[in-house]
């Protein structure tokens, strides 16, 4: 790897004097909290609490920037657009910075889902490209996002398993989706998580994406049916905390 930019990845501005509150009445974070060098996973959901987007926020000074997945950086721009109506917001693309990342990076934040995942921060981009290798160790881990892997109003955000990894405030007040989203978390309904197995385990009616690459099957699958030996560490201790309740 000769350099740390995601290519993959794009960023999109929100500005104006309704930008937060704007988007704290769509995200699953709170973004009223939201600080410099400490990002928030989160997600636009529908109403009945299916992923849409799934992004990081990061705060700019009175702006916040949205660090998204690149093909879909069109399609998030016009869904916000849709929910702006008559706010204060400006909505565009950010296209002087990039965002970066490495496994070791000393003074930069962590990456807001899981400390092993490694560094990442926004800044100018580089000549290089960490892409791949990003993708290959978010993968090993067991961590999912884009409309590649997590779909687009195809799962409930917490069976992405969005709890466990910092993607929701259960107590930020209303969102799109909220409603559902709280009911299974408060009920302890989310049956179901999304996997990755190796490809050799594949189970068709359960995929939800096939990593040919990596030999790897992204599947929703019922926890009862897992091997907590195969899960990822943090999923295996979460389902065994939860399970303790």
């Amino acid at each position: 790897m000769t350099g740390t930019t995601l290519t993959d990845r794009a960023l999109l501005r929100i500005s104006g004097e309704d930008a937060k509150s704007f988007l704290q009445g769509l995200l699953t974070r709170d973004v009223l909290k939201l600080k410099e060098g400490e990002p928030r996973w989160t997600a636009l959901l529908t109403p009945q609490g299916k992923v849409l987007f799934d992004f990081i926020l990061w705060a700019g000074g009175d702006d916040v920037l949205i660090d998204c997945e690149g093909a879909q950086a069109d399609a998030l721009m016009k869904r916000l657009t849709i929910y702006r109506l008559r706010r204060k917001v400006a909505i565009m693309r950010e296209d002087a910075l990039a965002v970066h990342w490495a496994l070791e990076a000393p003074g930069k934040p962590f990456d807001p889902r899981l400390s092993e995942l490694g560094h990442r921060w926004i800044a100018t981009p580089d000549e290089g490209d960490a892409s791949a290798a990003f993708r290959a160790h978010r993968l090993s881990l067991g961590i999912f996002e884009g409309a590649g892997e997590l779909g687009q109003d195809q799962l409930l955000w917490l069976e992405t398993n969005a709890g466990e990894l910092s993607g929701v405030d259960y107590d930020k007040g209303c969102y799109v989706g909220q409603e559902n989203t709280a009911r299974m978390h408060y009920r302890n309904k989310v049956s179901r998580r999304l996997v990755a197995v190796p490809m050799a385990q594949a189970d068709e009616k359960r995929q939800k994406a096939a990593l040919a690459d990596l030999g790897l099957s992204i599947e929703l699958r019922r926890m009862e049916d897992m091997d907590p030996a195969a899960l990822p560490g943090w999923l295996a201790a979460a389902m065994a905390d939860q399970a303790a309740e």
